[in-house]
This record gives C-alpha cells, sequence and structure tokens, in this order.
C-alpha cells in the first residue's frame, strides 16, 4: 500500500497550535459523521484521550453514542468513570482473560513482537522466523533493518506468547456491537504512540473510509502534551487514576523530542502525577521499556489486591505456564523477560 504521508508531514502537523489542532479533529470527525450518515460511534475507553475526544465530540452538538468495552481488566476507577459519562453504551467480551491467555497467550514487548514469535513457533524457516532469528535480507543482501533478533530469546520462552488479547477482549465486542447497529468507529489513538500506528496513519490517513474496517482517528497528529493542555486549558473532568497534572520539574533529564513541543507551550511540558497510562492493568506490552517505578510496582502499591491476582498464581501445564484459580501468574513471566514487580 502507497503511503499517503510522510514521517515529515506528522512532524509538522504535531507542531501546530492545539487550537489549530482542534479545529483539524472537529473538520475529520464532521466529515466522517456525515460521510456515514451519522451511523459512527465513539470508542471510549475512559481514558484521558478519548475523554478529549469525547469532550470536543460533544462540544460539536453531533448526537454521538460512546461505547465502553468493560473487559474487566481497566482500573476500578476507569470502570467507574466511563460508567458515569452521559451517552455511554456498554458492552463486554464474550471470554475472560485468564481463558484468553490459556487459549492464546501472554502479551509481552509489543504486539509486533508477539505475533512474529508466534508466527514463527508456527513455520519454522517463514518469513517471521527469520525476521525473529535476524537472517531476513533487504534488497542489497544486508540484514533487514526490522529484523527482532534482539528478541530471539523468547522463542523457547515456556510459555504461549500472543497479541491477540486486544482482539479478543476489545475489538470483537467492538466489532460484533459495529454489526448490529451499522455504525463505524471513531478511536482516539495517536500515531506516536507505536511504529506500527505510524506506519497505519502513513497509509491511510486519520479517516480510512475503505477497507474491511472502516475506522476515525481524528487525533492521529496530537501528542500526550496536545491532551494535558487540552485537559487543563477546557477544565475536562478525568479520570481520578491519572492524579493532578502539573508541570513537569525543570530539572527532569527526559529528551524533548522533535515536533512534540514546537511552537507550543512555551516549554510547560506537563505530566501526570498518577498513572500516565491507564488502559488493561495487566497487559505487559511495553513494561520493559517502563521507568521505575513501572506499572506493576505502583500497582503493588495503588491496588494491592489486583496486584496480587495478577502476579501471583499460574502453573505448568504440558510444560506451558498458564493461569490457575489463584491467578494469572505474571510473575513468572515477568521474571523471565527481566520485568522487576
Amino acid at each position: 500500500m502507497a503511503n499517503r504521508h510522510s514521517p515529515g508531514d506528522l512532524e509538522q502537523m504535531q507542531s501546530l497550535p492545539l487550537k489549530i489542532k482542534i479545529t483539524m479533529t472537529e473538520r475529520r470527525v464532521f466529515d466522517w459523521y456525515e460521510y456515514w450518515g451519522g451511523d459512527v460511534y465513539l470508542a471510549f475507553s475512559g481514558g484521558k484521550d478519548s475523554t478529549v475526544l469525547k469532550h470536543i465530540i460533544d462540544n460539536m452538538g453531533l448526537q454521538i453514542p460512546s461505547v465502553f468495552v468493560n473487559t474487566g481488566l481497566e482500573f476500578p476507577e476507569i470502570q467507574a468513570f466511563a460508567k458515569a459519562q452521559d451517552n455511554v453504551t456498554v458492552v463486554r467480551p464474550e471470554i475472560m482473560f485468564p481463558e484468553v491467555l490459556r487459549n492464546y497467550g501472554y502479551p509481552v514487548i509489543s504486539k509486533e513482537v508477539s505475533q512474529c514469535i508466534i508466527t514463527a513457533r508456527n513455520k519454522k524457516d517463514g518469513a517471521a522466523y527469520k525476521k525473529l532469528f535476524g537472517t531476513r535480507l533487504d534488497k542489497n543482501g544486508n540484514p533487514n533493518s526490522f529484523n527482532l533478533d534482539r528478541y530471539a530469546w523468547l522463542y523457547d520462552a515456556p510459555f504461549s506468547i500472543s497479541p491477540d488479547c486486544c482482539n479478543v477482549m476489545k475489538k470483537k465486542p467492538s466489532k460484533k456491537y459495529e454489526r448490529e447497529t451499522g455504525r463505524k468507529p471513531i478511536i482516539a489513538t495517536m500515531a506516536d504512540e507505536s511504529r506500527l500506528r505510524k506506519t497505519k496513519w502513513m497509509q491511510q490517513g486519520c479517516n480510512s473510509f475503505e477497507g474491511k474496517r472502516p475506522t476515525s482517528k481524528p487525533m492521529s497528529f496530537w501528542t500526550e502534551q496536545d491532551v494535558l493542555h487540552y485537559i487543563k486549558e477546557f477544565s475536562v473532568p478525568y479520570c481520578s487514576v491519572y492524579g493532578d497534572i502539573r508541570i513537569k520539574p525543570q530539572d527532569d533529564e527526559d529528551q524533548i523530542t522533535f515536533g512534540e513541543y514546537l511552537n507550543q507551550y512555551d516549554g510547560e511540558i506537563l505530566e501526570t502525577t498518577g498513572y500516565s497510562r491507564t488502559g488493561c492493568m495487566f497487559c505487559m506490552f511495553g513494561a520493559h521499556l517502563d521507568k521505575c517505578p513501572n506499572r506493576f510496582e505502583k500497582m503493588k502499591k495503588t491496588h494491592p489486591r489486583q496486584y496480587e491476582y495478577c502476579i501471583g498464581g499460574g502453573e505448568m501445564v504440558d510444560g506451558k505456564w498458564q493461569p490457575n484459580k489463584q491467578g494469572l501468574g505474571l510473575g513468572f513471566v515477568l521474571d523471565y523477560i527481566g520485568v522487576k514487580y
């Protein structure tokens, strides 16, 4: 598929003032709403990104329903916040997380890595196998720059690995809602959240009207700073699990990436005092990149009951680690991938 945009296009759009980004997002939402004759909905997670998008949509005066997929994996604060909002429909997955882990596998590192591992295990010497072990070559005969050989040690991990939990727990109930109502989704994801999302945005843009599942992502060119500044500027109520929004201490050593703060905010970089990302409490995607304290170390203090359930338990069944009645057994998996908890 040919790209519609370049990385430079994204950087330019990310550098625009927040006021312009709001207008551009409203335009994309309206185009989506008009194209589908109003048969659209907002995928509302209860997190700060979708909270901002819901605020924008509600201020537009469009009667667009929100759909919250209650997987049981969200923070209890997120669940309560989402259900308390106006015009929200709650849907649920057909099976629960322990069964997903047993039937599919544990989500580790990233969706891309997990998919590569499961595919490589199922087909030795295939493209995924070569990608995982660094033998896939580019057109010049050199090792492909997208090889994942740094994760080849996971190939023999004593547990199943899979990226399918999100598909089963979130996308499947959403797609069922879409089939039953005919509505098309609006999602508050941003292109800078992962390489895969950036690639898809370059190929499809914000509004993807074609394909098997037409989808609108009207905040693709936003950054987390845009979200935090929007909440602060418009006094948007948001879930308490994030804590307060404050100016980041000036002695912080984090590097400022190009485009994220260019010509914006006069150096006022914001952060949350609680969790910075929410999503599923027990997800291990990206946990190896978390700063200390990581998501599980935080959970131990803020949500001890959920922590004990996800870290504890587990047992070997036919040589594979699985959840059991005592818990999900994530401690075993985290030990294997070297993540503290």
